[in-house]
């Protein structure tokens, strides 16, 4: 058994992820069941805690079909089209959506509506994410992702662009994909045709400092996450990077598998997605 086991005060649910879980909880006090537009985090121990109070989980399908109800709008966001279907098939909405990302979204917006078509607009970020989807729908869906360097190509160089990111990326990757982008229009002679904005959430981003300076305190970390959260994996990453004994762990069962009889010293972390309460089962067992 471990002789010290530290929980991480940094690591737990970001402010969005908290509101939304807030506005869920408060509504379930007086209602039997409430539905949320896809995982209201990406955490599968979190929405099983919130199955059990009532939240239903739904996908965008079955939110078409939906009349005369109230849906939970997560902290990610969603694009236009699903506010207009709530209006008309009369749908409540309880929008939890990241003032961050809210914000990032009018940003988008009001760019993509100020300016003419030719202008491409770019977002850095993961396909298919949640955020990046509701980031893409201020476009009118004709917005270009750009998950890495690899997809650079997509863009047309004979035509200016504007790039935005997700909240939740890597600053450093996102200033290398800035980089790159603008060398490629200076080679034409036309680094004036593109644009940025920084719009990573800085207190999401600070975690990889956090994170990394917690890492080398401990013989041994267990990094807590969901298996569908990309800032887990990257907060993981960074552990891993920093402390070679790393262990990813979805819930507390999995420590049965690991042999720690030679740790002196544990930390316990995760990721902006993962309950404070998981963490703190973790590191109790660890300790026993």
């Amino acid at each position: 058994m471990p002789k010290t086991v530290v929980i991480d005060e940094n690591s737990g649910f970001c402010f969005g992820v908290t509101n939304a879980i807030k506005s869920a909880e408060e509504y379930l006090q007086s209602h039997d069941y409430l539905y949320c537009l896809g995982d209201i985090v990406h955490n599968n121990e979190e929405v099983r805690r919130l199955s059990s109070l009532g939240l239903k989980i739904i996908t965008h399908e079955q939110f078409m079909t939906l009349r005369d109800t109230t849906v939970l709008i997560r902290a990610h966001g969603e694009p236009p089209e699903i506010y207009r279907i709530a209006e008309d098939n009369r749908i409540h909405l309880i929008d939890a959506t990241c003032p961050v990302v809210l914000r990032l979204q009018k940003r988008i917006s009001d760019d993509y509506h100020a300016h003419t078509a030719d202008r491409q607009m770019l977002i850095f970020g993961k396909k298919g994410h949640a955020e990046v989807i509701g980031l893409l729908g201020q476009t009118d869906n004709t917005g270009i992702v750009l998950s890495s360097s690899a997809d650079i190509d997509r863009i047309d160089f004979t035509k200016p662009s504007k790039l935005y990111s997700q909240t939740t990326q890597s600053v450093e990757h996102y200033y290398q994909l800035i980089d790159q982008i603008r060398s490629r229009y200076e080679v034409d002679g036309h680094a004036d045709w593109f644009e940025f904005e920084d719009t990573i959430c800085r207190k999401v981003s600070s975690r990889a400092k956090q994170i990394a300076e917690f890492a080398t305190r401990f013989d041994v970390v267990l990094f807590v996450s969901g298996e569908k959260s990309s800032n887990g994996l990257y907060l993981y990453n960074i552990c891993k990077q920093h402390n070679d004994r790393t262990y990813m762990l979805t819930h507390a069962d999995q420590l049965d598998e690991l042999d720690l009889s030679d740790a002196e010293t544990v930390g316990v972390c995760g990721a902006t997605s993962t309950p404070m309460w998981l963490m703190r089962e973790i590191a109790a067992k660890c300790a026993k």
